[in-house]
């Protein structure tokens, strides 16, 4: 583990009773990168994010975040994390600026730091022209900008984004990528988002390629291209139909 890792995974392995979900799953998410973790549905990403976010318990492998052991050190651990899951978890009820709030209460935020952190993660993601409004106006994309700004409030190392573009609109999901592309290149964040659409994926990014709970391939985009001479898709097809 260095020090530039947020995410160490090391030889993680996980069942559903005699049904294994990962198989021995080790990689590393550095500060300043966005790791993109491609595979198809049933691989095994929402079991890896649940055991990372400690939804999940498994005795198979160890997982640290920023250096802290998730077991040992679970809340030093989970103060490093910031996460937006598929499912929303916003109050459609509130306004934006009430569901932000209440985000920085949990996390122990005063009143007047927690204001200036919302103000400038809504700006960051064009959205505080927008904080009186309830959650059950915003469209689909405008919700996810949101979800994203309340898991970046209390300024977390490691950012997880368990496919959050499903079901949005093209311009909405090409909208919320860019964003968060943009975002890893300006702060020293670090990114590691689950996904099966690979036009997702920019040449920059980390790739892991997880299948059938194994891990296929680990490499920067832009190398693996280079190294294979194909496209990013063919390596993928090749890798999940088992024939390398």
């Amino acid at each position: 583990m260095t020090a530039k890792n947020a995410l160490d995974v090391n030889e993680l392995s996980f069942a559903y009773g005699s049904k294994k979900a990962l198989d021995e799953v080790s990689f590393a998410v550095n500060a300043g990168e966005c790791t993109m973790l491609l595979g198809p549905n049933g691989a095994g990403k929402s079991t890896l994010f649940a055991l990372i976010t400690r939804l999940y318990d498994s005795r198979q492998g160890s997982i640290k975040l920023c250096g802290f052991d998730i077991r040992k050190n679970s809340r030093k651990a989970l103060a490093q994390l910031g996460v937006v899951f598929q499912q929303t978890t916003l109050d459609p009820d509130l306004t934006v600026m009430q569901n932000l709030r209440y985000h920085t209460a949990l996390h122990g935020i005063g009143r007047k730091q927690a204001n200036r952190r919302i103000q400038e993660e809504l700006e960051r993601f064009e959205m505080y022209d927008r904080r009186r409004e309830k959650v059950r106006q915003l469209n689909g994309g405008h919700k996810r900008r949101v979800e994203i700004a309340r898991a970046l409030l209390h300024e977390p190392k490691l950012l997880l984004l368990d496919e959050p573009t499903v079901g949005l609109d093209v311009p909405s999901r090409q909208g919320i990528v860019e964003h968060v592309h943009e975002l890893v290149k300006e702060t020293d964040l670090a990114v590691l988002w689950a996904t099966h659409l690979i036009d997702e994926i920019y040449p920059e990014d980390q790739l892991i390629i997880l299948h059938k709970g194994r891990v296929m391939a680990k490499s920067n985009v832009d190398q693996l291209l280079k190294k294979t001479g194909a496209s990013i898709h063919d390596v993928f097809s090749k890798l999940t139909r088992g024939q390398a």
